[in-house]
């Protein structure tokens, strides 16, 4: 079995003018961060190998998760063919993963993130909100063929927020 965990990167500023791949998190994206992980981590089974977008959004929100999650160095990875949109690339990167690996945890950007859930899950959503997590299970012993996955979890902070 494999088992992917898809997460959109946090709520990021657009204060000051930057790049887009420069844009760090807003203040409600580090909360939500770690709102969403207080309430995955006792849902994780490890090992589990992180890879993440290097723009800075996603690789603040990996790295909420990294700490909270006490993931080792080795178990965590800046790809930079990350950085995109399309679901289709994203896609590509994750059939490449060690078979090896039975957990991965991903870190991106919509609409790729949403792309794929829906593509690769059986539990369609509108929209992936920013550190909007979603795990889906896949009956296959090797990531170039991974597909009719089942979703298994989805946290959404709006979910989460006390009124």
């Amino acid at each position: 079995m494999k088992r992917l965990i898809l997460v959109r990167h946090g709520k990021s500023s657009w204060e000051q003018n930057l790049p887009d791949d420069q844009r760090p998190l807003k203040k409600r994206g580090e909360k939500d961060g770690l709102l969403v992980v207080n309430a995955f981590k006792n849902v994780l089974q490890k090992p589990v190998t992180v890879w993440s977008s290097p723009a800075v959004r996603a690789l603040e929100t990996a790295k909420i998760f990294k700490k909270t999650l006490n993931i080792e160095d080795q178990n965590f990875t800046i790809k930079s063919s990350l950085y995109t949109f399309n679901s289709s690339d994203l896609y590509s990167q994750i059939l490449k993963c060690d078979p090896k690996i039975e957990t991965l945890m991903v870190f991106g950007h919509n609409p790729a993130m949403t792309n794929l859930v829906n593509k690769l899950g059986n539990s369609f959503v509108d929209n992936v909100p920013t550190t909007g997590l979603t795990v889906i299970d896949f009956d296959s012993d090797n990531w170039e063929n991974i597909e009719n996955g089942k979703t298994i979890l989805s946290l959404f902070p709006k979910n989460l927020r006390k009124s």
